[in-house]
C-alpha cells in the first residue's frame, strides 16, 4: 500500500481528528523519511496523555494544511513492538522524525501547543499556526506597560505569568472570563505580562513566583499585591469594588447599576403624589451634583406627567425589547442603567392602589 493511500485511510478513520493514530502496519509508511513527523507515544489510561490530548488535538489542526508535517500517535499498549523498537519506557514519549530520517530526536520541552508548535516550526522550516480566540485579557509588555497599567486614568489588574507554569494554566479560562466581564469599562482594564519573556518588568514589580496579581489603581502606580480568591467571582468582586462598578459575569450590569438610593426615595413618592410636578422639582435639587443617572430619574417624572403613570410599564416593555436585538456594549449599558431606574418607578408604583 503506497504512502499516500496509507494516510487517506488514517484520516478517514479518524475524521474528527488530524492526529494520525499510527500502527505496526502503517507506522514505517507514514515515518519513512518523505516528510516531518511528530509522533506521541501514549497509553490510554496515562493521566498524563490525557491532559497533553486536547494540546496534542490543536497542534495537529495547525498543521492540517501542511504537507511536510505530520502529527502522529502511537498505543503502545497495543504496540508494544514499535514502544520496544524506539525504547519507550514512559508516557507520553514525545519524539521528531525530521525530514529525511528514519531516526527519532527526542522532545523534552514544554506540553502546551505553542511550544511544541514553536518546536516543529522551528525544527521544519514550516509556518503551523494556532488559531486562537480574540482575547479580551490585554497583553502587556515593555512597549505598552506603562501607557496601559501607570495611566493616571487606569485601574489595571495585572496577572504575571510564566507560559510553562502550571497555575498559570489553571488561572487562564478564569482570567479570560474576568476580562470579558469588564471588556467594556475602558478604564477598568483586566491585563497580564509573560514575565518569562518580560524579565525586566518582573523583576521591576518584585515578581519572584508564578502568577503573581498585582493592583495598579488610579492613585497607586506602584502595584498593590492581590491576595484574593481565584475565582472568577472573587476577581470580579474585588474589580467592582476597586473601580467602583457593579458588573456581573458576562459584562452585563447588576440590577441596582445607575440607582441612586435618594433619587429612589423621591421616585416612590413621585409615584404617591397627587402634585407629581412639586416632587419634580425636588428631584432636580437633589440630583444637581449626581452623574448624567439622576437626569434620567427627572426625564421619567417628566413623561409620567406627560403621558400617564402607564409610561412606566410600556417604557420597560420598549427597552427590554430592544435588548434582545443587537447593539454595542455600550448601548446594552445604557439601556440596562435605564430599565434599572424604571424598576424604582415600577416597584413604587405597585404600592398604589391608583394603579
Amino acid at each position: 500500500m503506497s504512502a499516500p493511500i496509507v494516510l487517506l485511510s488514517l484520516i478517514s478513520a479518524a475524521l474528527s481528528s488530524n492526529v494520525l493514530d499510527l500502527t505496526a502496519s502503517t507506522f514505517d509508511e507514514v515515518v519513512n523519511g518523505d516528510k516531518n513527523v511528530f509522533v506521541e507515544f501514549y497509553a490510554p489510561w496515562c493521566g498524563h496523555c490525557k491532559a497533553l490530548a486536547p494540546e496534542y488535538e490543536i497542534v495537529a489542526d495547525a498543521y492540517a494544511k501542511e504537507s511536510n508535517v505530520a502529527i502522529a500517535k502511537v498505543d503502545c499498549t497495543i504496540e508494544k513492538d514499535i514502544a520496544s523498537r524506539f525504547g519507550v519506557t514512559g508516557y507520553p514519549t514525545l519524539k521528531f522524525f525530521k525530514k529525511g530520517k528514519t531516526e527519532p530526536e527526542a522532545y523534552s520541552s514544554g506540553r502546551t501547543a505553542d511550544d511544541i508548535v514553536s518546536f516543529i516550526n522551528r525544527e521544519s522550516g514550516s509556518r503551523g499556526f494556532i488559531k486562537k480566540a480574540a482575547s479580551t485579557v490585554v497583553q502587556l509588555d515593555s512597549s505598552n506597560f506603562d501607557s496601559i497599567a501607570l495611566n493616571a486614568n487606569n485601574d489595571v489588574l495585572v496577572e504575571f505569568y510564566a507560559p510553562w507554569c502550571g497555575h498559570c494554566k489553571k488561572l487562564t479560562p478564569i482570567y479570560e472570563e474576568v476580562g470579558k466581564t469588564f471588556k467594556s469599562d475602558k478604564n477598568c482594564v483586566v491585563a497580564k505580562v509573560d514575565a518569562d519573556s518580560e524579565k525586566e518588568l518582573g523583576s521591576r514589580f518584585g515578581v519572584s513566583g508564578f502568577p503573581t496579581i498585582k493592583f495598579f489603581s488610579k492613585d497607586n502606580k506602584e502595584g498593590e499585591a492581590y491576595n484574593g480568591g481565584r475565582g472568577e467571582e472573587d476577581f470580579t468582586k474585588y474589580l467592582n469594588e476597586k473601580c467602583g462598578l457593579k458588573r456581573v459575569s458576562g459584562g452585563g450590569l447588576a440590577g441596582d447599576a445607575g440607582r441612586i438610593e435618594a433619587l429612589d426615595v423621591l421616585a416612590a413618592k413621585f409615584m404617591g403624589a397627587e402634585e407629581k410636578a412639586a416632587v419634580m422639582e425636588e428631584t432636580v435639587v437633589a440630583s444637581a451634583d449626581m452623574e448624567k443617572e439622576a437626569q434620567y430619574y427627572h426625564k421619567v417624572m417628566k413623561k409620567v406627567i406627560e403621558k400617564g403613570d402607564d409610561f412606566i410599564n410600556t417604557e420597560t416593555s420598549r427597552l427590554s425589547r430592544m435588548l434582545e436585538g443587537s447593539m454595542s456594549d455600550e448601548k446594552k449599558d445604557q439601556f440596562t442603567v435605564r430599565l434599572n431606574v424604571l424598576g424604582a418607578f415600577a416597584s413604587s408604583a405597585d404600592d398604589h392602589t391608583e394603579l
